[in-house]
């Protein structure tokens, strides 16, 4: 493509098309930008048009150029390293990088903030080391701002967005070599003139109140925190007092036309108040002793800025920060003196955690409007951005470091708070603050799955509990007091594990009556309290703590009421409330399943609803799992009940395979499976067969999700079709086919030999015999492109297994018909060096027997060209039956995570009770046992032979231990 007028002019009109309210139109324009982006001058045309001014090219094509621009350089800049292949022109690539730090300096702050991203992507793969220059532009821009500080600060600004967006990596990357040499440069070419430019900006905020004059402040302060992040530079410790104190001076500034009128956005001077709250708090954790003369004087200076900013949602970000300084420094011995008093300790709860522990008008707005939102937060733990939770971690600082005094100060602002509820409901609040500051002070300890395990003992709660909380619960108006109720609920999942048993079963009525509630919240957190109390142990016995008969006297209520929040507004889709069915049904286990009539359809038809639109993937996950525990109860009791679940599940099963809803297919999978295999041997049905043939198309296959269900769904029909219609029914080159696919891929092999394994346990001989050959110079030629630890371990198992299924002469020489020897390649090269790789009980009896059956029934291993390995097989028996596993790995390992078919892919969850029993076709075979048998039966046919096979190949030392380790399973060498 030539830069020409009639070029540029095609791809501004291509560039508007694009947000043509014409779909037809737009994804027109997109596909032909898509199918022209690999030509010459492509983006050298796309910078043309958004450097052009504003009379040719208005804001919004430059807009959509620059966007256009960015998305080009993610998808095409990265060089692919396995096939070394460049999608953008060589001369293009130097070209861009000369002119597009100029045209994104003099850009609009729309267009610069996209190209600035686009210099970061390029900066990724091609910084330093292929564009050294890119700092010395950025640094040549500080000159420039210099010389003319009141100038357009546009260019400045550009600048340093520019070197915040490639230096943001820093603070994630993990350490490396490269990495530190990179953060080397950096320094040694930015620090000394960054550290210019910051004091040049900070002299010129003496006398400007200019917002972008600050906002230069505002990215000199993330630079900063990005270039320490890993280490303390030599250059900012000795410069420490210049950045420090001007920080201090920062934090201490009020300058009211920096503010803004709106409650929820924040002003440029609070954001850089913010970060640098961040940054002192780096530097306390990570460089505690150089840092340490300034803690005490920024301790007082954060004090003071806490106490004067206001509770408006625009100041929550800089509040978080300064409250994490405040938790860094509480733990640090030698600034317990800053703290180590009662009228410390008051102030900090009276002036900064209670403040900020209050239920804000904004939450209760979130509470009301947005439940869902307000659960996630406050009981699903991704509240680590909130006031509430910073001022937990410092109360929870404080009360480790000075747990007495703690209780003593904040017991009495509790006792307050309690006394101000209890003399006017009116004051909810102050009851919600003190929950939540009891619920800090008390947890010593938590886990996700038991809530907090330890407690402090200087809080009685279980006193606590009965006075200030059952109270809540029982309340016979559900609809009253939501906050407070949520509240209440919450305190009981939080101290579910260390409140004595009783009392925790005893809010299980109440709980099942504020399923009712109308607060969205209050419903959905009393289900998921009772999921959480369904789920406790009994500490001694392990047994459950509510079983079917503590469940029973409100059983049906209980379901009754569950059932029905999935039918209110706000809560259809809600997964707390149907992992709480779940756990129900499994509780109450066979006093569910005269229920299943009533409730199945009305899991099926919410299956049906959600298939429409999966959109909660967890909600979605559990109502499977709800279902296939209902097949499993029923099934197992009573196999024909399997025909009902069918006649209910087949006609959703056939919508979301028609349909192809990709989330719900391995879903479907497995369900299908798990029905199938509750079928009588060689009653596969014809819903079934049917189905069968669509299994085996190979686009199902393509999706890597499917893949397990898929292979456990074959394997099922494989066990339930009888030998006489095995050829006729299952298409066996259809199926090899789906083994061939599966063992060519380093990451599905092992699913590859699970089909295999289960064909040849299940599939009559001669229909498999003419194929066996061809199986094994497919597994060769495998072995031969990409030997990983995963397939030697398998191949291993596999072969062995076939030993044990059609005898160990038949296996050898099928093998040595491959090419002659080669079962003798494969004991030397394989087997022997790399058995004590195989894992897995039931693996290594299969290894185990088979290896025992080559060595007692094949003449050729007897006495034959492979004697030589009889005693190093027999070695490796031992060494299985005692030795740990081998964990070395081979060099090919480290390339499956790089391999294409092992990428990740959302759609696979296993349902717990559709999954697969461990199945051991050699049970009630003893190893060892079977060792001694078959080596005795072979001594009494061949007299003499194996103590002379037993010399060769092996040392006196290791026979006589294997002797010895024979003799102790009553075998004498003979």
């Amino acid at each position: 493509m030539e830069i020409s007028t009639n070029n540029i002019n095609n791809l501004v009109k291509c560039l508007q098309a694009t947000l043509s309210p014409d779909p037809n139109e737009r994804k027109q324009a997109e596909n032909f930008l898509l199918s022209i982006e690999c030509n010459k001058n492509y983006p050298l045309l796309l910078l043309h048009i958004i450097s052009a001014p504003n009379d040719v090219n208005v804001d919004l094509v430059k807009k959509i150029g620059a966007v256009t621009f960015k998305n080009y350089i993610k998808r095409n800049w990265p060089i692919d390293e396995d096939t070394l292949q460049n999608k953008i022109h060589q001369e293009d690539r130097v070209l861009i990088k000369e002119q597009i730090v100029t045209v994104m300096l003099s850009a609009p702050d729309a267009v610069q903030k996209q190209l600035s991203d686009a210099i970061s992507l390029i900066g990724k793969y091609d910084f330093p080391d292929q564009w050294p220059n890119l700092l010395t532009t950025i640094i040549e821009n500080f000159a420039v701002f210099a010389n003319a500080p009141t100038g357009d600060l546009t260019p400045i600004n550009g600048a340093l967005e520019t070197a915040h967006s490639l230096f943001r990596k820093y603070r994630y990357e993990l350490k490396s070599q490269k990495l530190w040499t990179e953060i080397k440069f950096v320094l040694d070419t930015l620090a000394k003139p960054l550290t210019e430019l910051f004091v040049l900006t900070m002299n010129l905020c003496e006398v400007s109140k200019d917002p972008k004059v600050y906002n230069v402040i505002l990215v000199l302060t993330k630079i900063f925190f990005s270039l320490n992040y890993q280490d303390l530079p030599e250059f900012f410790e000795d410069n420490m007092q210049i950045w420090i104190s001007n920080f201090q001076k920062l934090l201490e500034l009020e300058i009211k036309e920096l503010e803004t009128e709106s409650d929820d956005e924040t002003g440029v001077l609070h954001q850089i108040q913010s970060q640098i709250c961040e940054n002192i708090s780096l530097y306390a954790q990570k460089y505690e002793e150089e840092f340490s003369s300034y803690m005490r004087s920024l301790v007082t200076i954060i004090w003071k800025l806490l106490i004067k900013t206001g509770s408006q949602p625009k100041y929550d970000t800089l509040v978080i920060n300064a409250l994490q300084f405040l938790s860094t420094t509480v733990i640090k011995p030698q600034y317990r003196d800053l703290f180590d008093d009662p009228s410390v300790f008051s102030a900090i709860c009276e002036k900064v955690a209670i403040p900020n522990m209050q239920f804000k008008a904004s939450d209760e707005e979130l509470f009301e409007d947005n439940p869902e939102e307000y659960i996630r937060r406050d009981i699903e733990g991704s509240d680590v951005d909130t006031r509430r939770r910073a001022a937990c971690d410092l109360v929870k600082a404080l009360s480790k470091e000075f747990e007495q005094v703690t209780m003593s100060s904040f017991g009495l602002y509790v006792k307050s708070m309690l006394d101000q509820y209890a003399a006017n409901e009116q004051n909810w609040r102050s009851k919600d603050a003190a929950l939540f500051l009891v619920t800090t002070l008390a947890s010593r300890g938590s886990t996700q799955r038991h809530g907090t395990t330890k407690i402090s003992e200087l809080v009685n709660l279980e006193e606590f509990t009965t006075m200030h909380v059952l109270p809540e619960l029982a309340k016979p108006n559900i609809n009253g007091m939501p906050v407070m109720k949520a509240d209440a609920i919450k305190y009981i999942v939080t101290f579910r594990s260390v409140l004595p048993p009783q009392v925790i079963v005893s809010t299980l009525p109440a709980l099942t009556k504020l399923l009712e509630a109308e607060s969205v919240v209050v419903r959905i957190y009393a289900a998921a309290a009772i999921d959480k109390i369904l789920l406790l142990k009994q500490p001694d016995s392990k047994t459950p703590v509510v079983d079917a008969a503590t469940l029973s006297p409100f059983a049906e209520q209980l379901i009754k009421s569950l059932f029905g929040i999935l039918t209110k507004p706000g809560s259809e889709e809600n997964s707390h409330t149907m992992k709480a069915i779940m756990r129900t049904f499994l509780t109450l286990k066979q006093q569910i399943i005269p229920l299943l009539a009533e409730l199945l359809p009305v899991l099926t038809d919410k299956l049906t609803i959600v298939a429409r639109n999966p959109s909660q993937p967890e909600f979605n996950h559990f109502l499977f799992e709800t279902i296939s525990f209902c097949v499993k109860l029923v099934c197992t009791v009573t196999p024909e009940g399997v025909g009902s679940f069918e006649g209910v599940l087949f006609p959703i099963f056939q919508i979301i395979l028609q349909q192809d809803i990709l989330e719900f297919m391995p879903y479907t999978f497995q369900l299908l499976a798990q029905l199938l295999e509750f079928h009588s041997p060689g009653n596969v049905g014809d819903t079934y067969t049917i189905l069968y043939p669509f299994l085996l198309t190979p686009v199902l296959w393509e999706k890597t999700s499917n893949i397990h269900p898929l292979v456990r769904l074959l394997r099922s029909y494989v066990r339930k079709t009888s030998p006489e219609n095995f050829e006729k029914s299952l298409n066996i080159n259809g199926l090899l086919g789906v083994f061939q696919k599966l063992i060519a891929s380093k990451s599905q092999d092992q699913e590859g030999f699970r089909l295999l394994k289960t064909i040849i346990e299940h599939c009559p001989m001669e229909v498999l015999q003419s194929q066996m050959k061809n199986i094994f110079v497919l597994l060769f030629q495998r072995l031969t492109s990409s030997k990983t630890t995963k397939f030697i371990r398998e191949l291993i198992v596999f072969i062995f297994f076939c030993v044990i299924k059609y005898g160990a002469t038949f296996m050898v020489d099928l093998i040595d018909s491959i090419q002659n020897g080669m079962f003798g390649m494969l004991l030397e090269k394989i087997m022997l060096p790399d058995v004590q790789k195989v894992t897995g009980n039931i693996n290594k009896k299969i290894t185990a027997v088979g290896i025992i059956k080559v060595l007692t029934d094949t003449q050729k291993l007897i006495d034959g060209p492979y004697a030589q390995f009889w005693a190093l097989l027999l070695q490796s028996v031992v060494c299985l039956f005692e030795l740990p596993e081998d964990e070395t790995v081979y060099s090919e390992d480290k390339l499956l995570q790089d391999d294409n078919d092992n990428s990740y892919e959302a759609g696979y969850s296993q349902l717990a009770f559709a999954s697969e029993t461990e199945y051991d076709p050699l049970e009630g075979i003893e190893a060892k046992v079977f060792l001694g048998q078959s080596l005795t039966k072979l001594m009494n046919q061949l007299p003499g032979r194996v103590s002379i096979l037993m010399s060769q190949g092996i040392t006196e030392e290791r026979r006589a231990q294997i002797q010895n380790y024979l003799i102790s399973l009553n075998v004498q060498i003979m």
